[in-house]
């Protein structure tokens, strides 16, 4: 079946493309993984995933703590540490797209500090590289 199209995006020049994007996930990412593993190694369960009841949808929520973390693709949310690159190909699209992200990320974490939330937002390159780093300060808020 041929993927409708909202109008959202560029039609690509080349089907590869297509199918290439529709694979990328919005929940359950490695990175996302690579976090929660962490936490549950450190002894932390009883979270929620992608909490609906709170302002911005956290990808983790630890709900009677309050405490929300956002993990954040580099390429996505325009990553201050990494600055990946723009692609050359629709770069304008592209440019709105990440800078549509920002705003909403900001939007968010704006609307759950106002609801008395904390929250942290976890970079993938930091991630990968040192987990243990990026999620040090996430464990101790959550052990303080």
């Amino acid at each position: 079946m041929p993927y409708l199209r909202d109008g959202r995006a560029p039609v690509p020049t080349d089907e590869r493309v297509s199918a290439t994007m529709s694979r990328i996930r919005a929940k359950n990412t490695k990175p996302e993984l690579l976090a929660r593993q962490h936490l549950r190694s450190a002894g932390f369960t009883g979270y929620r995933l992608h909490y609906t009841k709170v302002p911005g949808r956290p990808d983790i929520a630890f709900v009677g703590r309050r405490l929300a973390v956002f993990v954040h693709g580099c390429f996505w949310h325009g990553c201050p540490h990494c600055r990946p690159r723009t692609p050359k190909s629709n770069s304008a699209f592209w440019v709105n797209k990440v800078a549509t992200n920002q705003a909403r990320d900001k939007r968010k974490v704006a609307e759950l500090k106002k609801a008395g939330w904390r929250v942290f937002t976890v970079w993938e390159c930091r991630l990968r590289s040192r987990p243990e780093r990026e999620l040090g300060r996430v464990l101790r808020a959550l052990a303080g």
